[in-house]
Formats: structure tokens, sequence, C-alpha cells
């Protein structure tokens, strides 16, 4: 008796499960960002016990609609602060979502069902309130920090 040969198709998992933060292409470093913006959040951290604190407060750059940067690729120009995400550094940043798909691949998780590289659709994350859309302060008139902490983001 002879095996048949397989007629089904094999699927390769997709990229993110495959490969490391430092094995990934630029275009799929880049689709790994959700557009939640929460990265793009104006934080408080204790100086003594290290926590940090997300507000509600945006970035200057954040267009809060869309919950992306208005001038990605000059960003640094404009906020000196802002921090380049690489590979090397998702670890070590404690500020980093929870939700945030480069430190859930980091930590050897998956890809939440809203991702849009899940589900297809970039509004998902959005629509999940998984983003700051509707949420989010302009920074020009946010004021004094302390008093726009919030829990959301997390």
């Amino acid at each position: 008796m002879t095996a048949k040969p397989s007629t089904a198709l094999k699927v390769e998992e997709p990229f993110w499960r495959r490969k490391a933060l430092s094995e990934m292409t630029r275009a799929e470093w880049e689709s790994l960002c959700d557009g939640c913006a929460k990265c793009c959040l104006e934080k408080l951290e204790d100086a003594e016990t290290g926590e940090v604190s997300y507000t509600d407060v945006a970035c200057r750059l954040l267009d809060a609609d869309s919950c992306r940067c208005t001038d990605y690729g000059n960003r640094h120009r404009f906020v000196p602060d802002c921090v380049k995400l690489t590979p090397w550094k998702v670890g070590t940043l404690k500020w980093l979502p929870t939700t945030c798909a480069y430190r859930l691949i980091d930590e050897g998780r998956d890809l939440p069902a809203w991702h849009p590289l899940v589900s297809g659709d970039l509004r998902s994350v959005h629509e999940a309130g998984a983003s700051v859309r509707g949420r989010a302060v302009p920074e020009a008139l946010a004021g004094d920090l302390e008093k726009h902490i919030v829990e959301w983001p997390e």
C-alpha cells in the first residue's frame, strides 16, 4: 500500500510569529505599529520608584484623529526626546503599552485580534477602543501634566 501525496496547502505562519524583531524587514517592522498612538502620549516617571504614569496629553505632532504622527520622518527635529524604537530598545522601555505589538512580540506573545495585521482592517484598533482616538488632549491645551494622569492606556 502506497501513501497518497498530500493535497493540503501548507500555510506559512505570519512573519511576526516566525521572526524575531531584529530579523524583520523595515516594512515588516513598520507594519507592526497598530496606530494606537499610546506611545505618543506624554508620560511621567516617578524619580524615586521609576513608576510610569500615562497622561491623556498628546505629543504636539500627533494627529489625534488619525492617531499618526504628522511629521514622522522629521519628528526628532521637532520633538528631540521622541524615542526611535529599535529591536534592541523594546525590552528596555517599560513605558511601552502592554498592548504594543513590538512589546508583545519581544515577550513571545501574539498580536490581539484587533491588530490591523490580524484583522486586515486599519480601523479595527479604533473600533476596539484600543487607541487614543477621541481621548487625547492637545499638548498646547494641557497645562499641568499631573492633572492629566489617566489609567485607560493600559
